[in-house]
């Protein structure tokens, strides 16, 4: 198998089919093109997300297996029950959408940079822009402490990366989301590939197959109008 070079000036162009990604690395499908809205949504929409290291050309993966959550089958422990009802975090959306993604784009202190670059941030506040790339923040103290933002098409919601300062404030917001989605009527979240941490919290991997399926099953269906207004 080869890669598909896609085309930097054509955003329309179509991707291959993911079928067609590599089985190592795990799901690589494509190199080049670019990062507009066009490009981007039509990404989602078929599975396939950009990741790369700065310097580098973009690249699309597609994984298989992929890592999703069913928002009805979310599972928050005993201890992290007690946190919550501590109340030591409020909780918004798409309040600092700039901030989150930011902050997410900070280096880690076990890394040695992030693959958050300017064109990336660019790209996603473009998207939020539009409505489609959304935000959620924690606060403690009046601070923010944690969040985590991602692209939601129809009933689905792509996460894509999230940030803490404060232990569990993450796990608060992608908590927060999940049972915000469960009520607005969204029947999937992509987790992309597994971490235990999202493993502990309820997510599962199925197929690349099974997981097409669903976006063509759920990313044409709109959510309902008081989705994303709290």
């Amino acid at each position: 198998m080869h890669l598909t070079l896609l085309d930097t000036d054509n955003p329309e162009q179509q991707f291959p089919a993911v079928s067609k990604a590599l089985k190592n690395p795990n799901g690589l499908l494509a190199i080049g093109g670019c990062l507009t809205d066009t490009r981007l949504i039509n990404a989602y929409q078929q599975g396939i997300f950009p990741w790369y290291n700065p310097g580098e050309p973009i690249l699309w993966w597609s994984p298989d297996p992929r890592l999703v959550l069913f928002p009805n089958h979310l599972h928050v422990s005993r201890s992290m029950v007690k946190t919550l009802q501590k109340q030591l975090f409020s909780i918004t959306f798409d309040q600092c959408f700039t901030r989150v993604i930011e902050a997410c784009a900070a280096p880690r202190s076990y890394e040695s940079g992030t693959w958050l670059n300017e064109e990336m941030l660019e790209a996603y506040t473009q998207l939020h822009r539009q409505g489609i790339a959304h935000s959620v923040e924690v606060w403690m103290n009046k601070q923010l402490v944690g969040g985590l933002y991602g692209v939601a098409i129809g009933q689905v919601f792509f996460g894509e990366s999230m940030f803490h300062t404060e232990t569990n404030a993450s796990k608060a917001a992608f908590i927060h989301l999940t049972q915000h989605l469960d009520t607005w009527g969204y029947h999937l979240i992509d987790c992309q590939v597994r971490t235990e941490h999202l493993i502990s919290l309820g997510a599962e991997e199925i197929s690349r197959q099974h997981f097409t399926k669903l976006l063509r099953q759920f990313c044409p269906q709109l959510p309902p109008a008081n989705a994303w207004k709290k």
